[in-house]
């Protein structure tokens, strides 16, 4: 694609996520979610706008969308705190056409096998079976599909497990995090995957990287929705005669918490920037970079959320106000695909790992974890 028309998409798509997500997510339908209804008709609308497969190939049913791209929908995500595993469905998707596999056109899960969980994958004929417990998996129990990145023999593979034809072989514990998002524990019994083998150079563990990569963009939405909402209130808030946010100590604040939402803003979209394209062009740093955008996001969500809270007082931490619906997930998408602390020791374990002689080129080339 030539600049002029990724412009044009991203601009298609962020028009399309703004309407379909502004029209369509209200408290009745979180209220709903939350009591462990299926948002079916929401995930329609998602599907036949093209969003669940819209970074695959187009050769797999997708347009050969960027992360650059489809940032507006992630962004979304957390701005209207869209309850459908979006996200999720993106990232399978592109490592599904990536890998050669079909992209199946319903919602899908990721797990990167070693990562909160104790996977197994060996082979079977021409796939994959799976074995082991996978803790707090997103929407397993509403996943059609559950993909699966993990190695055999040591050779990277990509599999994928059909819910419906594994039968008793997979079985899901439902469980929640604190935004009460389905975050379940399945547990595989020799269950059987399609598979492909893995390599792309620079991205050794795709499913943790990626998930990363859009719980960041996630939580820059889910920031800039607290941020507006206190910014609201202090200008409705009248206390001693005058809006609270006339008050100075409220204004710092307030400013504090823009400057957190723009730093996690930027260090995300750099790392939107770097991700790998259908090109599968250079992604040198797109490991370090997603490192960062989650360190500063994570730690970004931490501040914001206390602020934001402080700023509307005692009403913000009552259910009947919406700004929870913002927070709850900003506390839970901090932690998922590994927390900023997670993150942050990866980055200082290769600074030391590269010494004196490599720290510095590998800060500059943003090349220190691969």
């Amino acid at each position: 694609m030539n600049q002029t028309t990724v412009n044009e998409t991203q601009a298609m798509i962020a028009e399309s996520a703004q309407r379909l997500f502004s029209e369509n997510v209200d408290r009745k339908l979180l209220d709903a979610f939350e009591e462990g209804q299926w948002p079916a008709r929401l995930w329609e609308l998602a599907r036949d706008s093209g969003f669940a497969q819209a970074t695959a190939s187009e050769a797999a049913g997708g347009i050969d969308a960027t992360w650059s791209d489809v940032y507006p929908v992630l962004r979304g995500i957390g701005y209207w705190q869209v309850p459908l595993p979006l996200a999720e469905t993106l990232v399978a998707a592109w490592l599904l056409s990536r890998a050669g596999l079909p992209v199946p056109a319903g919602p899908m899960t990721i797990i990167e096998a070693g990562r909160d969980n104790d996977l197994q994958l060996t082979r079977d004929g021409a796939g994959v079976a799976i074995s082991g417990e996978a803790r707090r998996v997103p929407y397993g129990r509403y996943a059609e599909h559950l993909l699966v990145s993990g190695s055999v023999g040591g050779q990277p593979v990509i599999a994928l497990v059909d819910a419906a034809q594994a039968g008793a072989a997979l079985s899901v514990a439902p469980g929640v995090n604190i935004a009460r998002e389905p975050s379940d524990t399945v547990t595989f019994r020799n269950a059987k995957a399609a598979s492909a083998d893995w390599s792309l150079p620079g991205l050794a563990q795709p499913v943790w990287t990626l998930g990363a990569l859009v719980r960041s963009a996630a939580i820059v939405g889910a920031l800039e929705s607290a941020l507006e909402q206190a910014v609201a209130y202090a200008n409705e808030r009248v206390q001693f005669g005058k809006p609270i946010g006339k008050n100075q100590a409220v204004q710092q604040s307030l400013a504090q918490l823009a400057g957190e939402t723009a730093a996690a803003r930027m260090a995300t979209l750099i790392a939107i920037g770097s991700a790998p394209d259908a090109a599968a062009r250079d992604i040198g740093a797109t490991v370090f970079d997603t490192a960062v955008a989650k360190v500063r996001a994570g730690e970004a969500a931490s501040k914001a959320t206390s602020i934001a809270h402080q700023v509307h007082g005692a009403i913000g931490f009552t259910y009947e106000h919406s700004l929870h619906y913002a927070t709850r997930r900003l506390w839970s998408w901090r932690a998922e695909f590994g927390s900023d602390a997670q993150w942050a020791e990866r980055l200082g374990q290769a600074a030391i790992e590269a010494r004196a002689a490599g720290f510095w080129a590998g800060l500059t080339e943003r090349a220190l974890i691969v």
